[in-house]
């Protein structure tokens, strides 16, 4: 019998998988409501409902092996308990690797993306070359399909966005190729510390064998030091000084990679320094593994059109930009796109996830005006006080109102709060936050003679 540990996305995903190979499954959950009991009882597996530490411990002594869904933190009771028993833990991941290496006529290609910041973009980038060259891929792990879900899909390769949730409970997973963006504190509610949740994305490289790829970014030395002791053979991408890199200035500049030009970056999307580089990790993903050339690359590269709430462009008024990075739940990411642009009204805010903020204010000469929000509005006002002006609001329509008044032409109003959204937003998380953000931006523009929400 095999515990399955959070009866939520992942989890639901990893029963279905463990029963459908005959395996015999109880799950447990610390919340459980009726939407959870309809999902057992539909899934035909017994359903346990916040067990105490002595019924834990039965669960865990029955079974052989624990599956934490990415929810259960490293704190959590459930993991000392199966140590104390000599049960192990291991995370979807592990379990879709161990199946997928003895499916019939081999494993398929296995591509994987971890990363503080740029996970999704990434991820979703390397499924369009790959597409391009007519290599039918899924974006799985961290996405709406887990990757154990991934397996009974009629594809040909998997490109995995790693969580360091799922990667923390890994022992032989491992991809073709690999890439790790950056890394900077991020879920330390979840984690026992920096240490532990590097630890964990440095699996992605450790775990490699000598004929896999291991790509890092040049420009994180981290991220360098975890690349130069991998077992994988290294390639690097950043904007300069890479294996993957920006050649030339304004209109004549390309992506460059070992096998030449890529494509030229005026025929991207959008050309921010952190698209740059998630467009060099993505080709260098497909071009190692031999699964796409340079031509189609070259044509993910111009089709691709990034995910929603993600420095999007939402409307633009009077001189005056809007955009939504609902998506920037970490100061890190929050000054990525903050560096993005020479002068910013910054909506910020939300529920800390226990992180310094300080990073947010790095770049504090961009911003004209900071709109706190949420729970932590009292430690982004700290964070900019001397700064930058600061004004607070108390929900997302007078958040828009209050940046909309701050703004001038030639103003970007950025919404990227640098933490997470369940204050105000506790069903629906980041994206309900950038959808909401959107709806009023919208209704703002709509009101004015001259502006023209997209």
């Amino acid at each position: 019998m095999i515990l399955v540990y959070g009866l939520a996305v992942a989890g639901a995903a990893t029963v279905r998988a463990l029963r459908r190979r005959g395996i015999d499954v109880v799950a447990a959950d610390d919340r459980v409501d009726d939407a959870k009991r309809h999902l057992a009882a539909d899934l035909d597996v017994e359903l346990v409902d916040a067990p105490d530490d002595e019924r834990l411990a039965q669960l865990v002594a029955a079974s052989e092996r624990v599956v934490p869904a990415p929810g259960v933190p490293e704190t959590h009771r459930l993991l000392a308990i199966a140590r104390d028993a000599g049960r192990r833990v291991v995370s979807e991941l592990e379990l879709a690797y161990e199946w997928e290496q003895g499916r019939p006529g081999g494993p398929r290609p296995m591509l994987a993306v971890t990363g503080t910041d740029g996970k999704t973009t990434t991820t979703l980038w390397a499924v369009e070359m790959l597409g391009a060259a007519g290599v039918r891929s899924v974006a799985a792990g961290n996405t709406d399909v887990p990757l154990v879900a991934a397996l009974d899909l009629d594809v040909d390769a998997f490109v995995v966005e790693c969580t360091s949730f799922r990667l923390a409970w890994t022992e032989a997973f491992r991809a073709d190729a690999a890439a790790w963006l950056n890394v900077a504190p991020d879920h330390l509610n979840w984690h026992v510390s920096m240490e532990t949740y590097t630890a964990a994305k440095a699996r992605l490289f450790s775990q490699q064998r000598a004929d896999d790829v291991a790509i890092g970014f040049a420009s994180d030395p981290l991220v360098m030091a975890h690349l130069r002791r991998a077992p994988a053979h290294h390639r690097t991408f950043g904007l300069t000084g890479a294996d993957y890199h920006v050649a030339g200035r304004d209109a004549a500049a390309v992506l460059v990679g070992p096998q030449g030009e890529l494509g030229a970056v005026a025929s991207l999307q959008r050309t921010l320094p952190h698209d740059l580089t998630n467009g060099l990790a993505a080709a260098a993903l497909v071009l190692e593994t031999g699964l796409a050339g340079t031509a189609a690359v070259a044509a993910g590269l111009a089709s691709f059109v990034g995910p929603p709430h993600r420095i999007e462009l939402v409307g633009e008024s009077d001189g005056i930009r809007w955009y939504n990075d609902s998506k920037a739940t970490t100061p890190h990411a929050a000054s990525v796109a903050i560096r993005s642009f020479e002068r910013v009204v910054l909506i910020a805010g939300g529920l800390n996830k226990g992180l310094d903020l300080a990073p947010m204010a790095a770049e504090a000469g961009r911003v004209t005006t900071v709109v706190a929000i949420g729970e932590a509005a009292g430690i982004v006002g700290a964070t900019f006080a001397g700064a930058a002006p600061v004004v607070t609001a108390d929900s997302m329509a007078e958040a828009v109102e209050r940046a909309g008044a701050a703004a001038r032409p030639g103003d970007v109003v950025l919404l990227s709060p640098g933490c997470a959204s369940f204050d105000w937003y506790p069903d629906g998380g980041y994206p309900a936050r950038g959808d909401d953000f959107r709806r009023l931006v919208h209704e703002r523009l709509a009101t004015t003679s001259s502006g023209a929400g997209r």
